[in-house]
């Protein structure tokens, strides 16, 4: 009989233990987020350290990618680190860039468990990471989270397996789909909870892309206007295969203050280019499959720039031209309660809606009401 409860009560302790760290790797998550938009090209990490149950230090990937998470948790539990336990939402990285090794930081404070959501694809990681923590005697548990982690990483992954940045189209279309109303005059479809967490998802993204008609069109500013987080406005970044932006647009009489980025034609005038950069815009040539920019070398040169996360907001053309390449990863699509009627601007050109809320391609991640609005996120199948 003695036995029986001894086993129960260490059943008991492992429960507890397993949901202890899933708590603290879920505020670690939390924490990474923070960075979200601002750390490139470095990925958003977040970290915790727990001794005897209490948080003792917090951290999170700072902007510019610099201090990493490590570091800055172990800084602010200081001793307290010793014999503790680090929650990581991303192995540390065990190569000198341009900041020492985090794994070296870690084994120098005295942590005595590692407990990391998931390995670093990067290969100057690739787990040697946690290899080297294991080689000095620290226990390393991997996978606590992994899914979640992975979502939160994504721009990451994406940019080292497939060189290019992890994908987010933005589409808030009517009742009965459309975008815009007759003759593409803009009309306000969502209300302003929508409006909202629209940019919130611009702060957490490192690049916003719209084509070179919507900025004719619209005249847009593309930046995030929440209180308190004007700052994190994202890198502007405008398809304009001949170079057609006015320097009158708000987008580039704010080119100093948030970047904005110009994608064009190899073969685009020089003169204009010129104009554009002495304003503090960037061009940036890349291929053009006919009278189109090449999405793949867009999406190529942007991630040579460091771009994880790229948020699509651009018109109906630009939307069915990434979801037509397969190269829409994430979809937010927005429905507001009202109809546009016969005339309207269509959400993705000449492809139906369906190609988005019936493809197999995709499946739904998640559903939420926003006041009289609805919003759907779609991810790949």
């Amino acid at each position: 009989m003695i036995f029986r409860i001894l086993e129960d009560q260490f059943a008991q302790k492992i429960r507890e233990s397993k949901s202890a760290d899933q708590r603290f790797m879920q505020l670690a998550l939390s924490l990474g987020r923070r960075g979200q938009g601002c750390t490139f090209p470095n990925p958003a990490v977040g970290a915790v350290v727990v001794r005897d149950g209490v948080i003792v230090g917090r951290g999170w990937t700072q902007p510019g990618g610099r201090p990493h998470a490590e570091p800055e948790a172990l800084r602010r539990a200081g001793a307290a680190a010793r014999g503790a336990t680090l929650y990581v939402t991303l192995e540390p990285c065990s190569h000198f860039g341009k900041s020492p090794p985090c794994v070296d930081a870690v084994v120098a404070s005295g942590i005595a468990r590692v407990v990391s959501a998931i390995e670093d694809p990067n290969p100057e990681v690739a787990g040697q990471g946690h290899a080297k923590l294991r080689a000095q005697g620290i226990t390393v548990d991997v996978g606590l989270c992994a899914d979640e982690a992975a979502r939160d990483h994504a721009g990451h992954f994406r940019r080292i397996h497939d060189r290019r940045p992890h994908v987010v189209l933005k589409l808030a279309v009517s009742a009965d789909g459309r975008i815009g109303a007759a003759g593409h005059k803009p009309v306000a479809i969502t209300g302003e909870a929508a409006r909202n967490r629209v940019h919130l998802l611009r702060a957490q993204s490192d690049a916003i892309l719209v084509g070179i008609g919507t900025v004719l069109a619209d005249d847009p500013l593309l930046t995030c206007r929440l209180p308190g987080m004007e700052t994190r406005s994202p890198v502007r970044v405008v398809l304009d295969r001949s170079l057609r932006i006015p320097g009158t647009s708000r987008l580039v009489q704010s080119a100093r203050q948030t970047p904005l980025w110009v994608m064009t034609s190899e073969t685009a005038e020089a003169a204009a280019a010129m104009k554009l950069g002495a304003a503090g815009a960037q061009v940036i040539r890349v291929a053009a499959t006919g009278a189109e920019l090449d999405l793949k070398a867009v999406l190529r040169a942007l991630a040579e720039k460091g771009i994880t996360r790229l948020m699509v907001e651009g018109g109906a053309r630009v939307a069915s031209s990434f979801v037509a390449a397969g190269l829409a990863d994430e979809i937010w699509l927005l429905r507001g309660p009202e109809t546009i009627g016969v005339g309207g601007v269509p959400a993705l050109d000449a492809l139906p809606l369906a190609a988005i809320t019936q493809s197999p391609a995709f499946k739904v991640r998640a559903s939420e009401i926003l006041q009289n609005d609805t919003l759907t996120i779609y991810e790949r199948a």
